[in-house]
Order: structure tokens, then sequence, then C-alpha cells
């Protein structure tokens, strides 16, 4: 599947960070990672940390799927709203998975300054704003189910807004002070390159052709030809998922984004707060550690790649225009646009756990917006299940919920 449009962002700006062998003979290994992006990444890492002999394959080059196109904007929110959530899963549930996107973002800064990352991770704020009026009551709504479950927010009026940030023409909205945003491209290269010097082994170029699942152990054929034997797989494949479990737990979306240079002086507001709106689908948009706009959205059911960049003029404009309500004095010169494929699950929750038909295997799959911050929390739960423990998010995670 091809998970970008030409031209994603962090992909040109970084360009090929390191270049990685592909496999040419046999291998053994405690664990096995199927996926070479930021999720992969962080698995790897916490494989690595806990002493097991680990081993990544990827088709493509490494971090070249739907990393290079990823907005990496990192936020405790889940894409259904809280009080939505609670109504489908319940109040503990519901309010576990949004702290632990919320610890997530805590850990993530705490392991690039173990690391010593150069990917630019920084704290922001979150606005999240009423894009019309009728949603003002159902985002009300929202801000109290967060601030009774505990979450720093404050509520802002139009007025306030438009003081505060800047925006125009917007009814209210919900302002958290837990959020930020990193460069996941490189930060997955630099906890790549980390932990090769520590023992992983990668393979990049190398597909997985089938697997046999025999007693204690998986052995896995590659269309290179040589074989990976290795006690346990651990896929981390995101939207691929959908070519190898054959049932529909996910739907498949495009969405847009299009990077600019910006004029400082007028969103000088906003460089410490990542914004999105109530649009079904939302636009959200942030500034970049190199001081550039990345705005995004305009979200579509997935087809195929063609009919997905063909879109890309058409929902270059819908999104700067929804900008222009918002900035009406400003001009946005578009340098970049692409397109990336995104999943979408009925509740906005990952799967991380078992699959029945998959022995000797975890997944780690984060869905929605929330995609890094929902693989950070895999890693907790992939290295719980190592040890044959329980975790609490396994029941609202698990495939057939």
């Amino acid at each position: 599947m091809d998970l970008k449009s030409n031209e994603p962002f962090w992909l040109l700006k970084n360009g090929l960070m390191t270049s990685y062998p592909s496999l040419k003979s046999d291998e053994e290994c405690d664990v096995l990672i199927i996926g070479g992006g930021i999720t992969g990444s962080l698995i790897a890492h916490q494989m690595v940390e806990d002493g097991y002999k680990t081993i990544l394959i990827d088709k493509r080059e490494i971090c070249n799927g739907s990393t290079s196109a990823t907005t990496s904007m990192l936020q405790y929110e889940i894409d259904v709203p809280l009080y939505e959530l609670i109504e489908k899963i319940g109040e503990k549930g519901a309010i576990a998975s949004y702290k632990a996107c919320s610890d997530s973002i805590d850990n993530l800064e705490k392991l690039t300054k173990k690391i010593k990352s150069k990917a630019g991770f920084k704290r922001k704020k979150s606005l999240y704003f009423a894009s019309k009026k009728k949603d003002v009551s159902w985002l009300k709504k929202e801000f109290e189910a967060r601030k009774e479950a505990g979450f720093d927010v404050k509520w802002l009026e139009s007025k306030e807004i438009l003081d505060k940030f800047g925006f125009e023409n917007t009814f209210g909205g919900i302002v958290s002070k837990q959020g930020a945003s990193i460069d996941a491209f490189k930060f997955a290269h630099e906890l790549f390159d980390l932990n090769v010097r520590k023992g992983l082994k990668i393979f990049d170029k190398t597909e997985m052709k089938s697997v046999k699942y025999l007693k204690g152990y998986n052995l896995v054929s590659t269309t290179n030809g040589p074989q990976i034997k290795a006690k346990k797989i651990i896929y981390c494949i995101g939207y691929e998922s959908k070519d190898l479990i054959k049932e529909d737990f996910v739907d498949l979306k495009s969405t847009f984004a299009v990077v600019s240079e910006i004029d400082h002086d007028k969103f000088k507001n906003i460089t410490d707060t990542l914004v999105w709106n109530t649009d079904e689908p939302y636009i959200y948009m942030r500034t970049t550690d190199d001081g550039r706009m990345l705005i995004g959205g305009g979200d579509e059911d997935f087809q195929n790649p063609e009919k997905r960049d063909a879109l890309l003029d058409k929902k270059e404009k819908e999104i700067l225009k929804v900008l222009k309500k918002i900035k009406p004095d400003y001009h946005f010169y578009t340098d970049f646009v692409w397109a990336g494929t995104f999943g979408e699950t009925k509740d906005g929750l990952p799967y991380i756990g078992e699959h029945p038909k998959f022995k000797n295997s975890y997944f780690v799959l984060g869905f929605g917006g929330n995609g890094i911050t929902f693989s950070v929390t895999g890693m907790e739960m992939t290295s719980q299940f190592m040890k044959n423990k329980k975790h609490l998010l396994s029941r609202y995670f698990k495939f057939g919920r």
C-alpha cells in the first residue's frame, strides 16, 4: 500500500538519514518487529531496553512510510471526545485512555532528554475551538467532562480567542495545557541509531512473505529468501494491517497537509499552541521547529493512491479557505503539500495486544490523531505482555471489542 503522496515535508526536510542492509542470511531472535516507522522505533527501543535480542524489518527504506507524512502533533485528546467515549466504553476506560495519552507526552519528553534528542520536542498548549455556533453546546459538555476527569483545561469565549490567538469567526473553545510536537521522522531515526549500537539489527527492503506458527516460535519467510526464527513477533505496521487482518476493524482515510513559511508577527501567539477545530473532518495546525506553519485536514475515505493524490490541489484550497476564515488578512504561500493515509476506529482507540489468528504475536496499531502517543503507551503494554503480565487498557484496546 502507498501510504503517502509525493513531497512529504519531513522526508524532504531531513533527507535519507540512515541506510540499512537488506536481509541476506537466516537470523534468529527473541523479538521480530515488523515495521520501521515511529511505532517500530519505540517498540524496538523498549525491547532492547528489556534485554531481548531484537530484529526489525521493513519492506521500504526505514521511516519512509506514513512516518514521513505525519503531522507529529502530540495530543492527549482522542478523536472521539471524552464525554462520548464515556458513553461508548464507560468512565473507567475512557478516562484511562485519555490519561494514557497524557502520560505518553510526559514519557516521550523524558525519553527525548535521556537520549539527548535533536528532534525538536516542544511543549505546547492545545486550542480546540468551535467552528460553528451549533458546536458550542457539546464542546462545553466536553470541557466539563475533561475538567471533572482532572485535566488542566480552561474555557475561552470567542473574544478571548481573538485577543489571545488572533483568530476570528470562532465561537469559543477549550485550552488545554498538555500537548507537544516533535519531528517524529528524525526522532525515530535517532532511536534506531541508538539501539543498533546496543545490538538491534535492522533490515530494510525486506518484506515478510509468510509465517509458520510453530510451538514456541514463529518462522518468518521473507521475499528476499532468508528466514527469521523469532519467539515473538510484534506487528507495528499501522494502516497496512488492513491487508493482513481480514476482518473490518478500521476505516482507512486520507488526510492532506500543507506547509509554508509564516509571518511570525501574525502568528506569534500560536507558536506554542496546537490548534484544531470542531469541523468534520477537523482542521489542525501548528508551527514547526524551523519556523513554518503546518495545516492539515480535509479527510476523505481512502480509495487508492491515484485518487487520493488527484485531490491535492482541491484539498489545499479547502484547507486554506478555513485558514482565511479565521485569519482573513493573511495570505498563505504554500511550500509543500502532501497526503497521507491513516485509520479511524469506531471508538478512536488503537489496537494493541494479541489477535487469535496470529500466534506468538502482538500488534501495536496506533490509529487516528494519536498514533504516536498510543505507540508510547504500546511500549509499556508490550513490555508487560512479554512478561506475561496484564495491563489495564488491554480490554479497551483489544481486537473484537
